[in-house]
């Protein structure tokens, strides 16, 4: 699967240990889907959420969501044997947490072999080795724990995550230069909408792909938030068959709306139809 021509507004946690959650998650309109076996699942549940999890993906009817594993880090005493699991489970991606550094993707990779990998992204020196994790040649996607680098960093909660932006900038500028998926944290008031939409307009004005969830409520929101809006196709549509037609006449750049189009906006326009073509097929599968 090429990772990066899917949408990601919406990337939902589900526990790998609960038959329920797995099974309502087959009907659920999310772009990828986040099976957990660390944080979600009691440490007595562990061995058994492996198998649990295991049979739901043999079962399928997760259509053409993106299926991603996250595993228990490998320092801990149930990680190898999630990576393991995970290697044989029929997923698109195995997540790792608290990643610092490419030796650890090193790990993961000689039990895994072939499958991608996505590293969490939620300490201070995973902050700071950001460039050197993206660019690891089997990474296709990182995860922003934003929970846990509060907690390290000691940080208070703001509305405008203003403490979080250097470390949220600096693995956004790791991703893009790697081509890599990012999504961003979770926002824990899942029953306050009005407060995760402006969270995620402003991770989408930053430049993450998506967002992570951690209930069914907070799908809707971010779905729109992170899909290009009609204004944006609209605007995408005029700029492309302005400068196409200012190429024809020979020239090198349109105007639209008052403003300069030249090559450069002409790619972000074509991305952006693509995205939106990527979205409508998905609501058509």
């Amino acid at each position: 699967m090429d990772m990066r021509a899917r949408p990601y507004r919406s990337v939902l946690y589900i526990p790998g240990s609960k038959d329920r959650a797995l099974d309502k998650a087959r009907g659920l309109a999310v772009d990828a889907i986040i099976f957990d076996l660390e944080d979600a699942v009691a440490v007595d549940e562990k061995p058994a959420a492996r198998e649990t999890l295991k049979a739901a993906l043999a079962q399928g009817g997760y259509g053409n969501r993106v299926r991603i594993v996250r595993i228990n880090g490998l320092d801990t005493v149930w990680g190898a044997d999630d990576a393991k699991a995970a290697a044989g489970m029929d997923c698109d991606a195995v997540l790792l947490p608290k990643v610092e550094s490419a030796a650890q993707l090193d790990a993961l990779a000689a039990i895994t072999g072939d499958k991608p990998l996505w590293a969490m992204m939620e300490t201070p020196r995973g902050m700071m080795n950001a460039a050197e994790i993206a660019a690891h040649p089997k990474l296709a996607g990182m995860v922003m724990g934003t929970n846990d680098l509060a907690k390290e960093l000691q940080c208070r909660y703001r509305d405008d995550r203003l403490p979080m932006l250097t470390s949220l900038s600096l693995c956004l500028l790791a991703a893009k230069a790697e081509g890599l998926v990012i999504v961003d944290g979770v926002y824990n008031a899942f029953k306050d909408a009005e407060g995760l939409a402006a969270e995620c307009e402003q991770g989408r004005d930053m430049g993450f792909d998506g967002k992570t969830l951690i209930h069914p409520a907070q799908v809707e929101v971010a779905n729109a938030a992170f899909a290009p809006t009609a204004a944006e196709i609209d605007l995408a549509q005029r700029q492309i068959a302005a400068f196409e037609e200012t190429v024809a006449a020979g020239q090198g750049v349109a105007v639209v709306d008052g403003k300069i189009v030249e090559n450069l906006h002409v790619v972000t326009a074509r991305e952006i139809l693509a995205k939106a073509e990527a979205i409508a097929a998905l609501t058509t599968e």
